[in-house]
């Protein structure tokens, strides 16, 4: 099977075969949940569309925290089954369906009381663990483990003497978000699936009260289409109102949006082995190991402003550094800051005021003939909401139609990961690339690795890394403007590579080369790329101004200083 390419011309063509013919199932939102409906559907044998305002896992998917993991803290509230389906997946993920991209991670977490804690927590992390392995999957894993003091300080060199008294150390797992958005859309797309991203839904065709498909607008050429569909899906997350409210329809349910901010600091800032899960009064704090950085979260704070870009304000990045300078030996400063980023996340609206309290379990309803909405859950479990939003819209098609079989359809680069990764020295002597580079590589494209190897026999300067940002090499921007359907120098900065929160400058330094190196894929001249460079830098600009403001109105206002490259 050849594997689909998401360049300039096939974003085109899939508009137009999206409006020449009646799909089966159109579905509206790249995020996780989205994309991965979109890859349910077209390997049930439906025909498939897949339209994006943005570009893919621009809202919510590109923003979290980055873990696979069950939710400890669900257990905590006595949510089993959530626990339960979130681990079994997790185990998917790793041993068959992206071990590429999914991967584990160890946690320490410390113990501040003698006695009850460790029978208590303890007792939690046991039953994760059975749970894990009892779904089937969960054998990969190390069990947990209990360290004394001194065992944990060996372990976390950075943690307060008089932070604890002992500790657990558990396993999770976790992914690029982003990245792994991308690899669910090329894969649906590869399955026959139809996918545009910069394609805005702006109204739903009736008839009757029947929603038949959708008009769309091409948001980067102009224009408008007609997409019939026997079955809608809305997958738009925390827009999922707002959709909604284009079919003047009241919802069956509410999605509100809470606001969580993470810090990116250098590995060097924190001395540790491994990650860390410390409680706060609100909620839990991870510090999550990011290649040679830190990941610090999250908050968790009701949100009514701006969706498109949530602003982390001040006393966000002030909270996060007091909680976790709480248990530090050298505490962080603002200076350590490399990176800040904001999500919002989809929950239910229930009859709790703290968002932290609302609902992580999703939901799908029909609420009239013709679409299917589904809202709420968490990354984890986004291949149990798509097939359950595809089951639901084959309640409305007059057709047979197979069962569900993504729990078998491995994502593109996983099929032989194993074997590839087992001869990466060979491949860095074939290549003349760096073995580490080979292993950096292998763990972002899996077995597409291939495809990137290719640009660089055909323009060896493509081996060489980006000057300003060295992690990555010049050859995997090109490869997001021609394969993975970036369409803006903000695509590849921001989700194809972590740029933009990885380096102190936040890719401004790496702007011009990148823009560069994408304008002969997507026909860019001098004053585009100038246009793209200067977009970028205002982007940045108003994020870093945003950060100053004391509180959520300020910081709002001061992130939309920088407009869409592409309105939308």
């Amino acid at each position: 099977m050849r594997t689909a390419t998401l360049g300039p011309a096939e974003r085109g063509q899939a508009l137009a075969a999206m409006a020449e013919r009646e799909l089966d199932v159109l579905v509206v939102g790249a995020g996780v949940v989205g994309a991965g409906t979109a890859l349910d559907a077209v390997t049930r044998g439906l025909a498939t569309g897949l339209v994006e305002a943005r570009d893919w896992a621009s809202g919510t998917s590109s923003r979290s925290s980055k873990l696979i993991h069950g939710g400890l803290r669900y257990l905590e509230m006595l949510d089993f089954a959530l626990v339960r389906e979130a681990l079994k997946e997790r185990g998917l993920l790793l041993e068959k369906l992206a071990p590429h991209l999914v991967k584990p991670v160890p946690f320490l977490y410390p113990l501040q009381h003698k006695g009850w804690e460790r029978l208590y927590a303890g007792s939690g992390v046991a039953l994760y663990d059975a749970m894990s392995i009892s779904s089937g999957h969960g054998r990969g894993l190390p069990v947990h483990r209990h360290l004394s003091r001194r065992h944990a300080l060996r372990v976390a060199p950075c943690l307060k003497k008089d932070a604890l008294v002992g500790a657990l150390q558990y396993y999770d797992a976790q992914m690029d978000d982003a990245r792994y958005v991308a690899t669910l859309v090329r894969t649906a797309a590869t399955y026959g699936a139809h996918v545009a991203s910069r394609a805005r839904v702006i109204g739903f065709l009736r008839e009757g009260e029947r929603v038949v498909g959708a008009r769309v607008r091409d948001v980067e050429a102009g224009g408008e289409y007609e997409i019939r569909a026997k079955q809608v899906v809305n997958a738009t997350g925390v827009w999922t109102d707002d959709t909604q409210a284009l079919i003047a329809e009241r919802g069956q349910f509410h999605v509100r949006a809470s606001k969580g901010i993470h810090l990116v600091v250098p590995k060097d800032r924190i001395h540790s082995t491994t990650g860390l899960i410390l409680r706060t009064e609100k909620s839990v704090l991870f510090v999550i190991p990011w290649g040679r950085h830190w990941i610090v979260g999250t908050t968790d704070t009701d949100w009514d402003l701006d969706k498109a870009h949530p602003a982390a304000s001040s006393a966000d990045i002030d909270y996060l550094l007091e909680h976790v300078n709480s248990v530090l030996h050298t505490p962080l400063t603002r200076d350590d800051v490399q990176g800040v980023y904001a999500g919002l996340r989809p929950l239910l609206a229930g009859e709790s005021d703290a968002t932290s309290k609302l609902s992580r379990e999703h939901t799908v309803a029909h609420p009239v003939p013709g679409l299917v909405v589904v809202a709420g859950g968490k990354y984890t479990t986004y291949r149990v909401m798509a097939k359950d939003a595809v089951d639901e819209a084959v309640h409305g098609l007059d057709q047979r139609v197979a069962e569900c079989v993504t729990e078998d359809v491995p994502l593109l680069g996983a099929e032989g990961y194993h074997a590839l990764w087992n001869a990466r020295a060979r491949m860095a002597a074939r290549t003349g690339i760096h073995v580490v580079r080979v292993e950096h590589l292998l763990n972002r494209y899996g077995t597409l690795v291939e495809e990137l190897l290719e640009l660089i026999a055909a323009d060896p300067g493509l081996g060489e890394p980006l000057a300003a940002a060295d992690d990555y090499l010049r050859a995997e921007v090109v490869y997001a403007a021609s394969h993975e359907g970036a369409r803006h120098l903000d695509d590849v900065l921001t989700r194809r590579t972590r740029i933009s929160i990885e380096t102190f400058d936040r890719g401004t330094r790496s702007a011009r080369e990148c823009a560069e190196l994408m304008a002969p894929v997507l026909g860019w001249d001098k004053d585009r790329i100038e246009r793209e460079v200067e977009h970028y830098e205002k982007r940045v600009e108003a994020e870093r101004e945003s950060q100053r403001q004391p509180d959520d109105q300020t910081a709002d206002a001061a992130r939309l200083g920088a407009p869409d490259i592409v309105p939308i």
